[in-house]
């Protein structure tokens, strides 16, 4: 008996058409291109998120709620013991408006800072509020068998669905917003309505937010004077102009992460590290990389390490022949340049003087809150939308940073610039973060599965040329950096690089996140770090004893760092290389910042 399919063959045949294969020819990767698109396809309604992770997570934990009686029933006594406390609180307001409150804010939650929180009704509103988010934490935490992912998935929702409620985003329960309506007459509603139809029209047309268009790239920001001396398909090598005549012997090449623009690292003229490094008379060499397309879909871990680090460490010996190099990587470039210096340290390749990693991660088990978006439910989908498109875009990642931290990225943004009317005034930091790029799909999908996942690099089984590229080769001495409110590479999880190398190692914990630490300049008020170097081959001490034993300073690392570049620099001052000087020619491509930046 014929198949149907079969029957249209001739048909087929006569009209020119290929013929249909059978399904049997199709082959194994066409079924996983089915689920792989429904997968993407789900992943449109869902942010890129989950729903069988969240849905397994919750299922793990209400299961194992309900076979513990114990667990309920001290969450009940729980529940009675925070009503007395309120109902004293309330008690003590009544008779005393200046009374204390009964429970603080965490650490880092300013959403009831301002002093007319702690004033009746507001402050018995936010004293509600925070108690009910203790009990909530207290529910979904520590409930017997519930795995720790499970717990920390199931946590993290409840606290976004809590945070929805807050009475700070409530526009008639926050008194900042009422005492503004009442000032304005209510003409603060209406200026939130005009920031809330520009902020959708910008989206919608797939603009910058308002403000981005005062911070020009090449002109406001990612001005230090510079040429592009060297481009491939994946990076454009900048050489920046020495500041004299004369300049430190080894020179400094930076890796910045290419998950967003370079310039991070060369804001305005008073915050940029490059001009800082440049006037301490080093010679600058930074990569800039190209924002990829579906056409570079097929772009690898190994392609970034070979067209960015090496071929920049190439381009820069023809510019200073047989200069060793101080090599610095900021995030994901840090994570590449100790891939590739471990590589060259198996070769006997000694090129480089020393190693800077900025908030990068070598040790992956302890990844932080991003470790919610990084299991293998949540991967599948992340690597559908990624085959479906070529690349993962800005905004797929954006929901995931913006959650993490929420009440600072979407509600207080809320708040004041559609309830009170308020623009934030947008910053170089801030402008840079909306100039996003995008990840090639092979070589995003090998991130996250060879070192979220399987923390290759830490155990060991990460293969450059068929060989572990192990950190322990690494000999040169390193400077790592890690920033107190980092979320994206906790501090402790960058310490763990201790673990892994036995080279002189000093380490330096500074204040701030994961962009505004690094971003620290000289001045800058309020910033201060911890400093302790570890010797070659000395006693390693666990993170929380490093903290405390550590030597506290005021003000920027930039300054410990470029000493300790000085200190490991050549004594005497060489000329200063000319600009792409040894290049065929001897003429640049461009001038700084180039073309990859400016890609949309």
């Amino acid at each position: 008996m014929n198949s149907p399919m079969s029957e249209t063959l001739p048909f087929r045949h006569a009209a020119g058409l290929p013929p249909v294969p059978r399904m049997e020819e199709l082959g194994s990767e066409a079924f996983r291109a089915i689920d792989r698109m429904r997968e993407a396809f789900t992943g449109q309604f869902s942010a890129g998120l989950s729903p069988a992770a969240f849905a397994l997570a919750l299922m793990d934990w209400s299961i194992h709620l309900a076979s513990a009686p114990g667990k309920r029933l001290e969450l009940l006594d729980k529940a009675n013991r925070k009503a007395v406390r309120l109902l004293c609180h309330l008690a003590a307001a009544a008779a005393d408006p200046d009374a204390p409150p009964c429970i603080e804010p965490l650490a880092g939650d300013y959403r009831f800072a301002d002093p007319r929180w702690k004033k009746p009704p507001f402050s018995i509103w936010a004293q509600a509020f925070l108690l009910q988010q203790q009990w909530w934490h207290n529910v979904t935490n520590e409930v017997p068998g519930v795995a720790p992912h499970h717990q920390d998935i199931v946590s993290f929702a409840a606290r976004q669905i809590l945070d929805v409620f807050s009475p700070s985003n409530l526009p008639f329960a926050n008194p900042e917003v009422l005492e503004r309506t009442i000032r304005s007459g209510g003409m603060n509603f209406l200026d939130g309505l005009r920031n809330w139809m520009e902020d959708v029209g910008r989206l919608a047309t797939g603009q910058q937010p308002a403000g981005t268009e005062n911070f020009v790239v090449g002109r406001d920001v990612a001005a230090t004077p510079g040429k592009v001396l060297y481009r491939n398909h994946l990076i454009e090598l900048i050489q920046y102009a020495p500041a004299g005549e004369t300049v430190l012997a080894e020179p400094v090449l930076i890796v910045p992460a290419w998950i967003m623009k370079y310039y991070i690292l060369d804001l305005s003229p008073h915050n940029s590290l490059v001009r800082y490094l440049v006037e301490k008379g080093h010679t600058v060499f930074c990569i800039s990389w190209r924002n990829p397309t579906a056409a570079d879909r097929d772009l690898t871990m190994d392609d970034y390490r070979r067209l960015g680090v090496m071929a920049a460490l190439e381009a820069v010996d023809a510019v200073v022949p047989g200069r060793r190099v101080h090599a610095a990587g900021y995030c994901l470039g840090g994570t590449l340049l100790s891939i590739a210096a471990a590589d060259m340290a198996r070769r006997g390749d000694d090129r480089l003087a020393s190693l800077t990693l900025l908030a990068a991660q070598t040790d992956f088990t302890e990844p932080g809150e991003l470790a919610l978006f990084i299991d293998h439910s949540q991967l599948h989908v992340l690597e559908s939308m990624m085959w479906n498109r070529g690349y993962l875009s800005a905004d797929q990642m954006a929901g995931a940073f913006q959650l993490l931290r929420s009440n600072d990225l979407v509600w207080s943004r809320i708040v004041h610039e559609h309830m009170m009317g308020e623009r934030t005034p947008m910053i170089d930091l801030m402008a840079w973060n909306a100039d996003s790029t995008r990840m090639p799909y092979r070589m995003h999908a090998e991130y996250l599965k060879r070192l979220y996942l399987g923390n290759e690099l830490a155990a060991g089984r990460f293969l450059v040329d068929g060989h572990p590229a192990a950190i322990q080769n690494i000999r040169v001495p390193m400077f790592v950096v890690g920033t107190e409110r980092d979320h994206v590479a906790p501090w402790r999880s960058v310490y763990k690089i201790h673990y892994l190398s036995n080279t002189d190692l000093t380490f330096v914990l500074t204040s701030g996140g994961h962009n505004a630490g690094i971003v620290s300049e000289p001045g800058h008020p309020r910033r201060r770090y911890r400093i302790a170097t570890r010797a070659a081959e000395g006693l390693c001490v666990g993170a929380d004893e490093w903290a405390e034993t550590a030597e506290g300073r005021p003000g920027s690392w930039w300054e410990a760092w470029t000493r300790w570049l000085a200190a490991r620099s050549a004594p005497e001052r060489v000329a200063a290389p000319a600009m792409g000087a040894r290049r065929k020619g001897n003429r640049s491509l461009a001038d700084a910042p180039g073309t990859y930046v400016l890609q949309r």
